[in-house]
């Protein structure tokens, strides 16, 4: 294994250390005589726990606490719990409480208040509806649900960072990304958590809900049977289909990455990109980074470098050799780095040392993606280093997938869109990038809370479907 873990990560006192987050939070009812809500604010900062807020209530007090991780959670309790003047601390995990019953509802988009609108909506009205689509196949998307309707298909192959936890498990993960596609994309998305763990199954799951469906949403599925996945279902339907564990990261991380050539002055064509970690994301950012015309790209996975030594790999390595690493680099990590201009960690916590990243170029890029913690703190990046962005939200330059997919599949249904091609997803990146119009060292990527962002996507995405003939004739409204 070349990649190694800096055992430094699983010292308390090390910066790798992850900071408090709401995630990890705990809502608390503090009992007992004349508690002081500094006293509490001072004893939870001691464990590097955050209060983020606290209110008066009789008896005591109410405080909301953001934490590490559960270890910290336990550690604030009992730390609390024994302070003078407290009598009882009363906790939830306000994650927890937030998933409880789910997190998405169907809700009608009309009321059925009485007998008249129950004909219309239903029998013996709506027969001739099915009718009228069985005689114009093409007006389902006019006279049902089908134009804003996305499937987040997943069979729990690789959730999050959590691996093959299965198609229940996965359920979490796909509910909140149906929140997301509505907030951000106003797009309707329905989780399809699957029981189904090779390429056939999922293949013939897909095309069989299609029908329903203007666009599908493949959502953690492990590689390489994602990209098998992918492009089956891509040739069969007539509706985009699109990974976004690969090309909503790739999407996001090309625009952080053109934005980030104009701080440090550079042409992406002169410009040397390592990737560590290869699965799905790395690929997919691989392809669209030569798409930009990104010099030279070099692909690291858990053996080492990606060469021409290697035989037998998965086509989807391959093409690192085939299509990067000009000067036949060997070894692991830390040679793919040394003299990098860019570094695009997707592969776990802690696996980058500072000194090799010291090796980089003058004014290097470092993009260390691993959540929540990642490939290397950003309080650990050497002095050459000119540009950081992370998965986290509690540092600069946030590369969130929430960038890209909510405006992609809003501008394919918009048209009624065949495919999310490489196109569209190029369209995507610099359209997300142009809303950073003065590049800094902070911010060579919008926010995800920025106004705009989805809608500027989409109508970039619309655009170029439309320029390569993807847009399907639109029914008259």
């Amino acid at each position: 294994m070349n990649l190694q873990s800096d055992t430094s990560k699983d010292n308390p006192a090390s910066p790798r250390r992850t900071r408090p987050t709401t995630g990890y939070a705990l809502s608390l009812v503090i009992t007992g005589d004349a508690i002081d809500a500094a006293q509490i604010s001072a004893a939870v900062a001691e464990l590097g726990a955050e209060v983020r807020s606290t209110a008066p209530i009789n008896g005591g007090l109410e405080a909301f606490v953001a934490c590490s991780g559960v270890q910290q959670q336990q550690q604030v309790l009992d730390v609390l719990g024994g302070l003078s003047g407290v009598d009882s601390v009363c906790s939830s995990d306000t994650t927890f409480d937030l998933h409880v019953g789910g997190k998405i509802v169907v809700s009608p988009r009309t009321a059925i208040q009485g007998p008249d609108e129950l004909a219309m909506a239903y029998t013996p009205g709506v027969g001739r509806v099915s009718t009228q689509i069985a005689e114009e196949p093409s007006s389902v998307w006019r006279f049902t649900g089908r134009s804003n309707a996305v499937a987040v298909l997943s069979n729990g192959t690789a959730v999050l960072g959590l691996g093959d936890i299965g198609p229940e498990a996965a359920m979490p993960v796909m509910e909140g990304k149906a929140v997301l596609f509505k907030q951000f994309g106003g797009v309707d998305a329905y989780p399809v958590c699957v029981n189904a763990p090779t390429v056939d199954e999922v293949v013939a799951v897909g095309a069989a809900i299609a029908p329903t469906f203007g666009g599908i949403n493949l959502e953690d599925i492990k590689a390489p049977e994602c990209f098998e996945i992918e492009e089956r279902l891509q040739k069969m339907l007539d509706i985009p289909i699109f990974h976004d564990d690969q090309h909503g990261t790739a999407i996001v991380v090309v625009a952080a990455l053109l934005n980030a050539a104009k701080v440090i002055g550079r042409p992406l064509s002169e410009l040397t990109v390592t990737i560590v970690g290869t699965g799905a994301a790395g690929v997919a950012c691989a392809h669209l980074l030569a798409e930009v015309g990104v010099g030279d790209i070099i692909g690291v996975d858990s053996q080492g470098i990606l060469d021409s030594s290697r035989a037998g790999l998965h086509p989807s390595k391959q093409w690192f050799i085939d299509h990067g690493n000009k000067r036949n680099l060997s070894g692991g990590a830390r040679e793919a780095i040394e003299g990098a201009d860019v570094l695009i960690g997707l592969s776990g916590p802690g696996v980058i040392e500072p000194e090799w990243v010291s090796k980089m170029s003058d004014d290097a890029i470092v993009f260390a993606l691993a959540n929540p913690v990642p490939e290397i703190m950003p309080e650990l990046m050497p002095e050459n280093v000119a540009v950081v962005a992370t998965g986290r939200s509690d540092y600069p330059n946030q590369i969130n997938n929430v960038l890209a997919f909510p405006g992609v599949f809003r501008g394919l249904l918009d048209v009624r869109a065949t495919n999310a091609s490489m196109g569209v997803k190029r369209a995507a990146a610099e359209a997300l990038a142009a809303m950073v119009v003065e590049p800094t060292v902070e911010r060579v990527i919008p926010g995800a809370f920025e106004e705009g962002v989805a809608e500027t996507v989409a109508r970039s995405v619309a655009e170029q479907a439309r320029k390569e003939g993807l847009a399907r004739e639109l029914v008259a409204d």
